[in-house]
């Protein structure tokens, strides 16, 4: 079964067991939402398929087997199928998987909508903003194609595509979308010569308008010393990775010698701006703690329930700084890669989600 096949079924709430089979070590860093997991990988390498006795799969009802790649889960598949169940290997394993995505929408005030689309295996958040019939996409993080398809269901017009900063854990598609329908490319102002393409350079208080409303530019650095957050005169604000619902951002990242702590304290001068916004406003982060259900439930939180669930903005400047750098999580694979395809523009020709696989790591909490 391919990703688009297994995606349809989990949205369509249709009966089907998604059987993990990876290491724990594996597991614990991203998962399928509601997948079944036994640590089987290893023996059914080895041919040795007795772990599977203890499971309760459904006869006749489908199951899809995942391992990391996809070859292991088809020896196990095989066996399966051999004892009466209905199983199929997902091809590509999670790697492949990673670029799956659902949705969920949250209605704002004054007509806007946040649509949010969620690259489930990741937990990248990107969003179309929109209001009166015209749409802005942030943080593009899925093929093209999907956003287009979405705008077009709901009959709006794509006016631009921003992003929030250079990121780190996945490839832009900010370029090529506006590149495929020749709208405007936003990207916070930043230092000369890191991004090497052309676009409409954002900072702060600039205004980027939708339908009858705007976003406004709030300049937010510390994770990345261009990172901006959006704000929506509706009630929402868009973090990108400067603020999630459960931590902040990591300054560390392409930090040069000694950078870290001045970025962690920029991090939190941001941070106390984003928060004296009305406790009310929802907060729409670009990354969720984790693999995403297909509930069509908003990943967002109203700020004060934010502010009061992240410890971190409880304290003061320098405690912070101190805190945040000693919880620093281990470093994204592939990150300096990543970063310098977002920075030249360019898109590889590799398959992308070799660059991409795993887990984001951009939160500390």
């Amino acid at each position: 079964m391919d990703v688009q096949a297994l995606r349809e079924q989990l949205e369509q709430h249709r009966p089907i067991t998604v059987l993990d089979i990876r290491v724990a070590e594996s597991r614990a860093e991203w998962a399928i939402p509601g997948s079944l997991w036994v640590d089987a990988y290893h023996a059914v390498k080895q041919g040795d398929y007795r772990s599977f006795a203890a499971l309760d799969l459904p006869v006749g009802a489908p199951v899809v087997v995942v391992c990391e790649m996809g070859s292991t889960s088809q020896l196990a598949a095989t066996y399966l199928r051999s004892q009466g169940v209905a199983a199929e290997s997902l091809d590509g394993g999670m790697r492949a998987w990673s670029l799956a995505w659902n949705l969920a929408e949250l209605r704002l005030a004054g007509g806007v909508t946040a649509i949010q689309v969620r690259r489930t295996g990741k937990g990248c958040l990107s969003y179309l903003v929109s209001a009166y019939g015209e749409a802005l996409i942030i943080d593009p993080a899925v093929g093209t194609d999907v956003y287009r398809e979405i705008a077009a269901a709901r009959g709006l017009n794509i006016l631009g595509v921003a992003d929030t900063h250079v990121h780190a854990d996945h490839l832009s598609r900010s370029r090529l979308l506006a590149q495929d329908l020749g709208i405007p490319h936003y990207l916070p102002a930043q230092a000369a010569g890191r991004v090497h393409f052309p676009f409409q350079a954002l900072v702060d208080g600039d205004r980027i308008p939708i339908g009858e409303t705007v976003l406004t530019v709030m300049h937010t650095p510390g994770h990345t010393w261009e990172s901006c957050t959006y704000h929506s005169p509706a009630g929402g604000v868009f973090t990108g990775d400067t603020l999630f619902l459960d931590g902040v951002g990591r300054p560390d990242l392409e930090a040069r010698a000694g950078e870290a702590d001045e970025r962690a304290r920029a991090l939190y001068r941001s941070l106390q701006r984003i928060v004296s916004l009305p406790e009310g406003t929802q907060v729409l982060p670009g990354h969720a703690g984790g693999s995403l259900a297909f509930d069509g439930i908003p990943w967002a939180a109203p700020l004060g329930t934010v502010r009061a669930r992240v410890p971190l903005l409880q304290l003061s400047e320098a405690a912070f700084a101190q805190t945040l750098l000693a919880r620093i999580p281990p470093t994204p694979p592939n990150h300096s890669r990543i970063v310098a395809w977002n920075e030249t523009g360019r898109w590889p020709e590799d398959d992308p989600t070799v660059l991409e696989a795993g887990a984001n790591r951009c939160a500390v909490r």
